[in-house]
């Protein structure tokens, strides 16, 4: 538990080392590199053309320099053309997997085989606009869920509100493996810690809490995240570390629900 500590004192460094901007694509990849390669070419022409390269200006052995780092520069792009099109393969090989499966779950219905629409390909607005249905509605967030995303997290949620603790834990486990970057991430890993510690697993519970916070440490579900993170904190004997952990949601999340029962647990534990 004292690695999970660690990682929430990263965690809590201000400005939030987890809020890197994750949204680059490989076309902004491809777009840089090629970018790169047209800069570097122009430096070696003006090299070659003011005879810096022969006359030791920019140093010795600078053409075979220059001639490794154009070589470094033709690997990547090819990497990511590899990269790129291993993706459009899943991709494809994954659409193709959904159409069938609707086509066989129409046929056993005895519905209209004829009348199924297209499949949208995998990918969402990179491969194509995929209109918002009861499978895709968008959450709060405003985000698009992938087919069965909802439904799977329901059931998760409906294991745990039958009191089956340690099977819904599970349900969120393969949620969260099924959709790594589902908008309902927050609240699936927050409702996973619960099952966990209502199973008496409050260590791996506290873990859940701190993956759901660090994963979005600024989305709507963070200081709740950090609430419970730090009442589990103060289940396993680790009062500094709680306290730690309770105050930082008054600091963050000012005025909300959570700093609300952040302040109740404070002083449930007579914090300094």
């Amino acid at each position: 538990m004292r690695v999970g500590v660690l990682a929430l004192v990263l965690c809590l460094v201000p400005g939030g080392l987890f809020a890197q901007d994750r949204a680059q694509t490989l076309a902004d990849i491809k777009g840089e590199l090629a970018s790169l390669n047209a800069q570097f070419t122009q430096l070696k022409q003006e090299l070659v053309s003011t005879g810096a390269i022969n006359s030791g200006a920019a140093g010795g052995n600078a053409l075979q320099r220059l001639d490794a780092i154009e070589a470094a520069l033709m690997r990547l792009t090819a990497q990511t053309e590899q990269v790129e099109l291993r993706v459009n393969r899943v991709a494809s090989d994954g659409t193709n997997r959904i159409g069938d499966l609707e086509f066989r779950v129409t046929e056993l219905e005895g519905g209209d085989v004829g009348a199924l629409p297209p499949t949208q390909p995998l990918g969402g607005a990179a491969q194509a606009t995929i209109a918002p249905t009861a499978e895709t509605a968008p959450p709060s967030g405003g985000a698009e869920l992938a087919v069965g995303e909802q439904e799977a997290f329901d059931r998760a949620k409906g294991v745990l509100g039958q009191g089956d603790f340690r099977a819904a834990a599970q349900e969120f486990d393969t949620f969260a493996k099924a959709y790594p970057g589902s908008p309902l991430m927050p609240e699936a890993l927050i409702l996973k810690g619960d099952a966990l510690k209502q199973s008496g697993d409050t260590a791996n519970a506290a873990r859940s809490y701190l993956d759901a916070f660090s994963g979005k440490p600024d989305g709507d579900k963070a200081g709740d995240a950090l609430v419970r993170l730090g009442q589990a904190l103060a289940v396993l004997g680790q009062t500094p570390e709680a306290c730690v952990t309770l105050q930082e949601v008054g600091v963050r999340f000012p005025g909300s629900s959570a700093a609300n029962d952040a302040s109740a647990a404070l002083a449930s534990l007579a914090c300094p």
